[in-house]
Formats: C-alpha cells, structure tokens, sequence
C-alpha cells in the first residue's frame, strides 16, 4: 500500500452533490469537504443559450468538493466523478489533482494516511 496521498479538487454546478457523495462512499472514500463559492470557467460564465460570448466574467455559483485519497485510488475516484458530474452541457465543472506533502489530524497527531482513516 502506498503512503503517497493526493488532494483532488472538484468545481462544478450545484445541482449534482447527491449522487457523487452516493458513489464517492461506494468507491470507499471517507470524507470530503463541500464549499460553496463562485466562479466561471472559460466561457467567462455565458449561460449555454446564450449567443454572444461576454466581455466581462459573470460569476455563478459553484460547489467546489476537496477530496484527500491515497494516490493510487486517484484514477478510479476521478472516474466516478466524470461519470457522475457529466451532463454534456456548460458547466459539469473542473477536476483538479495534486500531490500531497503531508495530512496531519489534530487531534490525535496522527500524519499520512493514518490521519485518513
């Protein structure tokens, strides 16, 4: 098993936290933490019927979900979030990955992967 962890942050509409949170749990993952926030990514926030691209973002709101895992699980979890954010249509968000240094937990002291579980 392997000590490496990696973060995955996900920014994506509001409307699909249910069903990830369901599949995430399935998959094994054991925490996560929701954020609401706002944001727009290339389309600079141009709703999809929209004709004209904007000059100016428009800041919609968002959902970004933090998700520590061991590195290993990182391809499968990025799988059923694809699967389970895909609408095909402006606006199923952004995945971003990055390695982790290190999780400590508070409480306890425990680092690394023992501070997961």
């Amino acid at each position: 098993m392997s000590d490496s962890l990696s973060r995955i942050e996900v920014v994506t509409s509001m409307y699909k936290l249910s069903s990830l949170k369901k599949a995430l749990s399935k998959l094994g993952v054991t925490g996560m933490t929701v954020i609401q926030v706002l944001g727009c990514g290339v389309q600079k926030g141009t709703q999809e019927y929209e004709v004209s691209e904007r000059a100016e973002m428009e800041l919609l709101p968002k959902q970004m979900i933090i998700i520590v895992v061991e590195t290993e699980k990182v391809s499968s979890v990025v799988d059923v979030i694809k699967k389970e954010l895909y609408t095909g249509h402006i606006g199923d968000g952004k995945i971003f990955v990055s390695e982790l240094s290190n999780v400590i937990r508070v409480r306890t002291g425990e680092e690394g992967l023992d501070a997961l579980s």
